[in-house]
């Protein structure tokens, strides 16, 4: 029996008992995979993005164990959930246009104390001055630095679009403005280098576009760990007592961790281990969330059907933004019909050893993405459903 194949016999005997559709989380294997990011990480803190989790319990697992410190949310309005609910570090990792949610944060001290929000242009000052009220509680502020490379004088750019500020003047001025202003107080600075860290160089089956991912991102971190450590020696000039550097992600870790200037990663994808990241030869990781879809129709020689499956990840549109077919082994799309919203046709010869109930077992190409499908994660510890929790959707949350 192949490794995989003990797998799936130990996932089919621990939920026997449920019906699929389901998700689950390998327990065994999260805490796996924490211990492989605290390992890269070299010491430093690992802030776990909130995005790729989607679910509360998982996000107290993760930060329940030494080396994990904070969390980075994606909306202003998670945050302050997040924060009510407890959790006292809360780095909000993108610019918001939630007026009301900067009302709240404006006017309660405990939120005002967990909540950073992230700024890389003065209107965004502005909007959370407008937004005020009668509140006057100081808002934490975290800059955002563009990591971007940019190659042939500007004419190619690699990296994701994010801040505008690139250069150490730029995030000095706006690091000034934020200390002239009454009501802030600048306390982090952060760099998402997605081009290294989200993605994969060592694509099956394209070697050569392997090899120029790998050159390219050897370039990057190069080009960004001088520029980082830069921007971040001038903001420190402006506010000396700045409590934090933020960096990297799952496929970066031991890479952004190793530069001197950041006192904290970031990783949240890790934890789960989707599709997207077996590409990587920077680590190797055990997936540990799974969903399950049962057989309801058998088509034909070499084929099944199995009930829903259209969950494609965010991102360009590709074949690597659906989930893949894992357990049992050797099934694959029908390339007319692809993962449909209400049945998924799949084939293979492992379908002529499928019965209607049976479930086949996916991974989602991306982390968090897949809670948004299912109101609770089961939970697995060896061959045995332990528990289940509930997603942010069962929680009766949607927050993008």
């Amino acid at each position: 029996m192949t490794p995989r194949a003990a797998d799936r016999a130990r996932l089919d005997r621990a939920t026997a008992h449920l019906d699929a559709p389901l998700a689950l989380v390998d327990l065994d294997a999260f805490d796996a995979n924490a211990d492989d990011l605290l390992r890269r990480a070299g010491g430093k803190p690992v802030r776990v993005a909130s995005k790729s989790l989607r679910c509360r319990a998982l996000l107290e697992r993760a930060l329940d164990r030494p080396g994990f410190a904070g969390v980075m949310s994606f909306t202003l309005a998670e945050s302050l959930w997040l924060a009510r609910a407890g959790f006292g570090d809360v780095l909000l990792a993108y610019p918001s246009a939630d007026r009301a949610g900067f009302a709240e944060l404006a006017a309660d001290a405990k939120l005002a104390r967990a909540v950073t929000v992230m700024v890389d242009d003065p209107a965004q000052l502005d909007l959370v001055d407008a937004a005020r009220g009668d509140g006057r509680e100081e808002v934490r502020v975290c800059l955002e630095l563009d990591t971007s490379l940019r190659l042939l004088g500007g004419r190619i750019r690699i990296g994701a679009r994010r801040s505008p500020l690139r250069d150490p003047a730029e995030l000095a001025e706006l690091a000034r403005s934020v200390a002239r202003r009454p009501g802030f107080r600048l306390v982090g600075l952060m760099a998402y280098e997605g081009h290294v860290a989200g993605v994969g160089d060592a694509v099956a089956g394209r070697p050569l576009r392997s090899r120029a991912v790998r050159l390219m991102q050897a370039v990057a971190r190069r080009e960004l760990a001088e520029r980082r450590a830069a921007v971040v020696a001038a903001v420190r000039e402006v506010a000396p007592d700045l409590e934090f550097v933020n960096g990297g992600g799952t496929g970066s870790v031991q890479h952004t961790a190793a530069e001197e200037a950041v006192t904290e990663v970031a990783a949240g994808s890790g934890l789960y281990v989707p599709r997207l990241f077996d590409d990587y030869t920077s680590f190797s990781g055990r997936p540990a969330a799974l969903f399950a879809l049962p057989v309801v129709r058998r088509p034909g020689v070499g084929a099944v059907t199995v009930l829903g499956g259209g969950y494609p990840a965010s991102g360009a549109p590709g074949r690597d933004r659906l989930p893949a077919p894992y357990l049992p082994e050797g099934l694959r799309y029908d390339p007319v019909e692809g993962a449909g919203e209400v049945q998924t046709p799949l084939l293979g010869s492992a379908a002529d050893d499928l019965l209607i109930g049976d479930k086949v077992w996916f991974r989602h190409a991306k982390a968090g993405e897949l809670c948004e499908r299912f109101d609770r994660l089961h939970l697995v510890e060896g061959d045995r459903v332990t528990g289940a929790v509930p997603t942010y959707r069962g929680e009766g949350r949607a927050f993008l």
